[in-house]
């Protein structure tokens, strides 16, 4: 190793190298503010080299903000009794993935809150008809039992988002009112043992989140070997009881987005709405920070407002049709694709083991 270099030039070397920090290690540069654009940098040639230069386009739909939990930082909660509450059908739905495909998405999210309405079943019917039309369907639908992820599974759902929003199990449970951090983990290994392509991820910026939390974060995405990892900044909702919360630091999401691309340099990482919401052309700082996602709305009409996470998330007056166009613009612009395939994760480091 090069004499002269800075501990963090000597950290990020080993982490584009090695793919492993220490958890000491992974705390001194989320802290390292001046090592920010060379973190970035390292992450972007990983990511250049494990899933290329395309970005994946996912198309997502909001399709219920009816939620039976009650988390404090989350618009669609329980108790938040000025959100406007909708539920599309399951024609409505199915509809809106088929306008999807017409815009070129090869894959279709399906998220809402924890609307029970949508049973095991009526779920299922949903996801067979969209998988009828040759899309990846990725599910966030909240925590379910084993046998309700096994039916969806088996009707072809491909991957499952569920965000624990950090791995301090004191916070968490001091967030989630009613909710337990071993039933979240549960969840997790469940869909694993299902063979869904499973995601996770980090709210920063929560009231009493360390620093050290946040790297036992990214060491439990390490461990659990998560496909795909969404990061977001805390926009407090006035809404909620933490409406009156400081923001999340834009910067420190950045700085975690890159570590998750080196130390998880096959993942799935998007580029967040939130992100943009806080930092003008925030999505493409953060492609160029290590991520290869991104998750534009095809949801339609007053659907789009009425799915009221954080308040001034961007988009909100835009066509699905105007989304589409304006992100391939923007990632072409960047000198990147949009890819064409369902964009799964290729285990790249297996393959170079066996051959």
């Amino acid at each position: 190793m090069m004499t002269g270099q800075t501990l963090e030039q000597k950290l990020i070397a080993k982490a584009e190298t090695a793919h492993q920090l220490t958890k000491m290690e992974i705390v001194h540069l989320l802290q390292a503010v001046g090592a920010e654009d060379d973190l970035a940098k390292a992450a972007d040639r990983v990511r250049q080299i494990f899933v290329g230069d395309g970005v994946h386009l996912r198309g997502l739909i909001e399709f219920s903000n009816i939620c039976r939990q009650d988390c404090m930082y989350c618009g669609l909660r329980r108790d938040n009794h000025k959100i406007e509450r909708y539920r599309l059908t399951a024609d409505e739905i199915v509809r809106l993935a088929q306008k999807a495909k017409g815009y070129g998405y090869q894959t279709v999210v399906l998220q809402s809150g924890e609307d029970l309405y949508f049973t095991a079943e009526r779920l299922a019917e949903i996801i067979r008809r969209i998988k009828s039309m040759d899309l990846a369907v990725t599910l966030s639908v909240g925590e379910r039992s084993f046998d309700e992820y096994k039916l969806w599974r088996e009707a072809g759902a491909d991957r499952y988002l569920l965000r624990i929003e950090t791995t301090d199990q004191a916070l968490y449970e001091s967030l989630d009112p009613g909710m337990s951090y071993e039933n979240r983990v549960r969840c997790l290994m469940d869909l694993r043992a299902l063979g869904y392509e499973v995601g996770t991820g980090t709210l920063v910026g929560l009231p009493g989140q360390s620093v050290t939390s946040i790297a036992e974060d990214i060491l439990f995405y390490q461990q659990l070997d998560a496909d795909m990892v969404g990061i977001g900044p805390l926009i407090p909702n006035p809404d909620t009881p933490l409406g009156k919360a400081d923001k999340g630091d834009f910067h420190l999401t950045r700085r975690m987005v890159s570590l998750l691309r080196l130390l998880l340099p096959e993942a799935n990482i998007p580029a967040t709405t939130a992100m943009e919401t806080m930092v003008p052309r925030g999505r493409e700082l953060i492609l160029a920070s290590g991520a290869n996602v991104v998750m534009p709305n095809v949801t339609e009409g007053d659907s789009r407002r009425k799915y009221a996470l954080y308040p001034g998330k961007i988009c909100v007056a835009d066509t699905p049709a105007q989304c589409r166009s304006c992100m391939g613009g923007r990632i072409k612009a960047m000198g990147r694709y949009v890819a064409s395939d369902k964009g799964f994760r290729h285990h790249r480091q297996v393959q170079q083991e066996r051959s």
